[in-house]
C-alpha cells in the first residue's frame, strides 16, 4: 500500500496530477479541495494516499489532508459506493460538513451530492453514521451553531426512536432504515423530530415492506 507521496508537482489536470517521486511519475487523482491547494509546477508536494487494485489497473488517490484520505477510506466501506463516486462526493461536500451530513441524517443535503439518489443516501447514513464517530473525535465534528442545536438534538430523538422499535422486535438494520425514512418525512414537512413522532413513522414504513 502507497500511503504517503512526497515528490515535484509535474502536471495538474481536472481529475488530477502527475508526481514525480524517486524518479519515478506518479498519476495520482484527487479531489477538487486538494486541487484548490496545490502548489505551482514544479515545487514539491505531499500527498497522502490511497491505492485501488484492480485486475485491470491500479488507481492511486491523494488528498492534501489526512482527515480526506481517511473519510475517503470511510465512503468505500458504505454498500455501493466505489472510489469514483467516494472522490466525487469530496470534491462538492468538505469531508467536516460530509461527516455532518451523515451524522445528521441530512437526506436533503445528500441528494443534492453528484451521483446520489435517495437509496444511496440511505445507504450512507445506516453505513457509516456509528462508523463516522472515531473519525470525528480524531479530526472534529462541525461546530453546532445556535440556529442548529434543534437539528444536533435530533440525533438522540432518532436513537431512541431506533431502540424503540427493536423492543418491538424488529431487526436494527431495518429499524434505522425506518428511522431515517421517517426523519427524511418530518424533516421535508418542517416538523420536530420528536421520538414519537419517529417511532409512528417508522412504523408506518415498515408495514408497508412487511405487506
Amino acid at each position: 500500500m502507497i500511503g504517503r507521496l512526497q515528490g515535484i508537482l509535474l502536471s495538474k489536470e481536472e481529475q488530477g496530477v502527475v508526481l514525480e517521486a524517486g524518479g519515478v511519475g506518479y498519476e495520482v487523482e484527487v479531489p477538487a479541495s486538494t486541487l484548490l491547494t496545490l502548489p505551482p509546477l514544479g515545487m514539491s508536494l505531499v500527498l497522502h494516499t490511497h491505492l485501488v487494485i484492480r485486475e485491470d489497473a491500479h488507481h492511486l488517490y491523494g488528498f492534501a489532508e489526512l482527515r480526506e484520505r481517511e473519510m475517503f477510506r470511510l465512503l468505500l466501506k458504505a454498500n455501493g459506493i466505489g472510489p469514483k463516486l467516494a472522490l466525487g462526493l469530496l470534491s462538492a461536500l468538505d469531508s467536516q460538513a460530509l461527516a455532518a451530513a451523515v451524522s445528521r441524517a441530512d437526506l436533503n443535503t445528500l441528494v443534492k451530492l453528484p451521483g446520489v439518489g435517495r437509496k444511496t443516501a440511505e445507504r450512507l447514513v445506516l453505513d457509516l453514521r456509528d462508523r463516522l464517530k472515531e473519525w470525528e473525535l480524531r479530526y472534529g465534528a462541525v461546530p453546532v451553531a445556535p440556529h442548529e442545536a434543534r437539528a444536533a438534538g435530533a440525533e438522540d430523538q432518532q436513537q431512541e426512536a431506533e431502540t424503540a422499535l427493536i423492543g418491538l422486535g424488529y431487526k436494527p438494520q431495518e429499524a434505522a432504515r425506518a428511522v431515517v425514512l421517517a426523519a427524511a418525512q418530518l424533516q421535508e414537512a418542517g416538523k420536530v423530530l420528536a421520538t414519537a413522532a419517529l417511532v409512528r413513522l417508522a412504523l408506518r414504513e415498515l408495514g408497508r415492506v412487511h405487506v
